[in-house]
């Protein structure tokens, strides 16, 4: 049935009249047509019926202007002004009361219509359906208005999401709130994982449930097949039953299995078959699961992506760390969170004819792009360290190797020579986060000797050296660990220094601190890399 062919269906209809043989014969007319009917004797006892609590309200009012305690004119005035019965159309009828002028003071004050008596029967019932007519529209028109305001929200919402609980818990309560009704989702994560989302209406935080691998491809069987778009599909109450024996939803179902991509899983709503009124509420439920397959798609092909790049961003980074005698290792590799863009830091450990040489870096950008890059630069600093280059050395090369492959990027990188005997570092640093120095006296300073970043065509300094004593510590690290948008860098620098000093000597339980103490919600890769010089 469509949702015009219910706008002149039988209503219940409150008729005020203080005449009962009036009353019998405009209730005998209306229950004739198929309307249901309530009578009143007076104002007082009308606007009682209305007002009286968990009782439906009629749909129309036929009201007598000349009533014994109030007037009609004052009863149409009162159900308009409660937001409760405003809705309600209203008819006035007077045998005695029946000038233009009663008739415009009628409609000013809110009525829907005015008939003199004696009413003509045909008359009466026609008005009736016409006002039936305009309020059920105006009513559809409103509670469809208010429901793409609610299917706006929610697709809002599951665009937004950022995980698939998240897109759940969005997906659900929308469909929920846009019918007024219990709801029921069914979808596959990218961990091949059939999430089961049910929520028991408007305003509940939906319960999550796993579900059995083979339920999607039941439930798709019902509506949409292997194809792509939306279908709905009536399932009868026992056959859900068999197809979602933990499911809440009750009575005959209305599902909806959506798919954007052959070959890809389906998304299937469901809710009572009984909360699709007509065609407005399943196109409303098309277009929710069509948002919501959309969403999932691109939420799921996102997901996929970011773990295959980081995959391959995490085969860009050495496997371990060389053992070198005298030199105690640890480093620590976060990246990003899982809906963050992957990045290029990268850390570097190898031993040379000259020493243990340790870098630490950063590419600009957060893409796959930048990890490719990370990847170059840390391969070309491996060959030009083992063909026995100084670190100055090195940033010039890879200075080279930028400005002849990728001009326009720039890359931070702090390289530190560790010379035999670990007594001398040597320095270079191009534009990167300082280094930690911690004497065995516990004095800490950050080696703030630097040059240019890599990529802007300009020379680098020769690198600094410094001495180092017996049990010296150095701590590396990139900017994802200490910067923080809303503080100056040289108060997070600070309490780092503070930290590595009071922290324990050994090195994974410092690099541990370290992150549990600066790592946090942070929406950048971190790379640290902490050396004891034994």
């Amino acid at each position: 049935m469509n949702d015009m062919s219910l706008d002149g269906a039988p209503a219940t209809v409150l008729v005020v009249d203080d005449n009962a043989t009036t009353r019998y014969i405009l209730g005998s007319w209306l229950r004739r047509t198929g309307h249901t009917v309530i009578e009143a004797p007076d104002g007082t006892s009308g606007l009682e019926l209305l007002d009286a609590p968990g009782t439906p309200l009629p749909e129309a009012a036929i009201i007598d202007v000349n009533l014994p305690d109030i007037s009609g004119f004052e009863v149409c005035e009162r159900i308009k002004a409660n937001p409760r019965t405003c809705g309600i159309p209203v008819i006035h009828v007077s045998a005695t009361v029946m000038t233009p002028e009663d008739h415009t003071r009628g409609l000013q004050g809110g009525a829907d219509a005015y008939l003199n008596q004696p009413i003509d029967r045909d008359e009466l019932l026609a008005t009736l359906t016409a006002t039936l007519r305009y309020t059920r529209a105006r009513q559809r028109a409103e509670r469809l208005a208010n429901r793409l305001r609610t299917l706006n929200h929610t697709t809002l919402d599951v665009y937004k999401a950022v995980g698939f609980h998240s897109f759940a818990a969005a997906a659900t309560t929308g469909a929920a709130a846009l019918f007024s009704c219990p709801a029921t989702l069914v979808f596959l994560t990218p961990q091949n994982q059939v999430v089961h989302s049910m929520s028991e209406g408007p305003g509940t935080a939906p319960r999550l449930t796993p579900a059995h691998a083979s339920t999607l491809n039941r439930l798709a069987t019902q509506a949409l097949g292997p194809g792509t778009g939306a279908e709905t599909a009536l399932v009868p109450q026992a056959l859900w039953r068999s197809l979602m024996p933990s499911d809440h939803l009750r009575g005959d179902i209305a599902l909806i299995v959506a798919r954007t991509k052959r070959g890809r899983p389906p998304l299937c709503f469901a809710v009572p078959a009984e909360s699709l009124r007509g065609t407005d509420d399943r196109e409303l439920f098309q277009q929710l699961a069509n948002a919501c397959a959309l969403s999932l798609e691109s939420l799921r092909s996102y997901t996929e992506e970011h773990s295959l790049a980081l995959t391959l961003q995490k085969t860009f980074l050495p496997e371990g760390l060389p053992t070198v005698a005298g030199v105690e290792m640890a480093f620590r590799y976060v990246p990003a969170g899982a809906q963050a863009e992957i990045g290029g830091d990268f850390y570097e450990a190898l031993e040379t004819d000259d020493g243990l040489l340790v870098a630490i870096g950063d590419v600009a950008g957060h893409s796959l792009a930048a990890a490719v890059v990370m990847g170059e630069i840390r391969h070309a600093l491996r060959a030009y360290a083992l063909e026995g280059h100084p670190p100055h050395r090195i940033h010039d090369r890879i200075e080279t190797l930028l400005a002849h492959s990728r001009p326009g990027v720039t890359v931070t990188l702090c390289i530190v020579l560790i010379e035999p005997g670990g007594r001398r570092v040597q320095v270079s640093n191009a534009g990167h986060i300082p280094p930690l120095l911690v004497q065995p006296d516990g004095r800490a300073e950050f080696l703030v000797e630097h040059g240019p970043l890599l990529g802007l065509g300009l020379p680098h300094p020769p690198a600094t050296v410094h001495e180092t004593a017996p049990e010296t510590r150095l701590v590396l690290m990139t900017d994802g660990l200490v910067e923080e948008r809303s503080r100056h860098l040289g108060e997070s620098l600070d309490d780092f220094r503070a930290v590595v000093v009071s922290g324990p000597a050994d090195l994974e339980e410092l690099s541990d601190l370290l992150l549990q103490t600066f790592g946090k919600d942070k929406d950048d890769d971190i790379a640290l890399l902490a050396l004891h010089l034994s």
